[in-house]
């Protein structure tokens, strides 16, 4: 005896041909659905795995280092072609240099940048040989800042300058001056007045040959 169509529960009856095809339909798509999400979240953790063993395989480099500045071969052109002595400061261990150059305008400059070379140092100090020029020259560098003072160090006579706010925009606190021949020598920056004094005092045997070579 043959037996008859299965009776659906949810319909109480068998289903049609139409109802059969609709439901295996559905159930095709609500598979393929599932094995799409599957598969993209395979694939995602294979991306993941795969940048993983990258970060933790292949070597990375170490930030290259800035290039040491030749100071002393930039000082030697520069006194090649300006016919005198330029002031090269000793860096020893608390001094980097940042920049060195010769600086052309209305008044030539050889100006030389110092920062300390250790990380929890802060602060810097530049030093402006201005070449035939004198103490009036320096207000130019310190947004019209006349000196308010004159210190002695390492038997010289230096220029006080104090920028105060009339400096902050370019970070200058502090600044020194005094004459070399026809030439005038500046530090200024941000340096205490200790620090900047203890530069000036290094700097005064150079200052002194300067001054007599010009």
């Amino acid at each position: 005896m043959s037996k008859g169509p299965a009776i659906n529960a949810d319909l109480g009856r068998p289903e049609t041909a139409e109802e059969t095809a609709a439901r295996k339909a559905a159930s095709s798509k609500a598979y393929r659905s599932s094995q799409t999400v599957r598969n993209l979240v395979a694939a995602l953790l294979v991306t993941l795995a795969v940048v993983l063993v990258i970060v933790l395989v292949v070597p990375r480099g170490e930030p290259v280092a800035q290039k040491p500045i030749d100071v002393a071969g930039i000082a030697a052109d520069v006194e090649s072609s300006m016919g005198g002595p330029v002031i090269v400061p000793e860096t020893g261990k608390f001094w980097r240099v940042n920049a060195a150059e010769l600086q052309s305008g209305a008044t030539v400059v050889w100006e030389v940048t110092l920062a300390p070379a250790a990380q929890d140092e802060r602060g810097f100090i530049k030093l402006a040989q201005a070449f035939d020029a004198e103490a009036s020259w320096a207000p130019q560098r310190l947004n019209g800042i006349a000196p308010t003072d004159t210190i002695r160090i390492g038997g010289l006579e230096w220029d006080v300058y104090k920028p105060g706010n009339a400096g902050a925009d370019a970070n200058i606190s502090y600044a020194i001056g005094t004459q070399a021949g026809d030439d005038y020598v500046l530090l200024y920056g941000s340096r205490s007045a200790d620090s900047t004094a203890e530069l000036a005092e290094s700097l005064v045997p150079q200052i002194r040959t300067v001054t007599e070579a010009r």
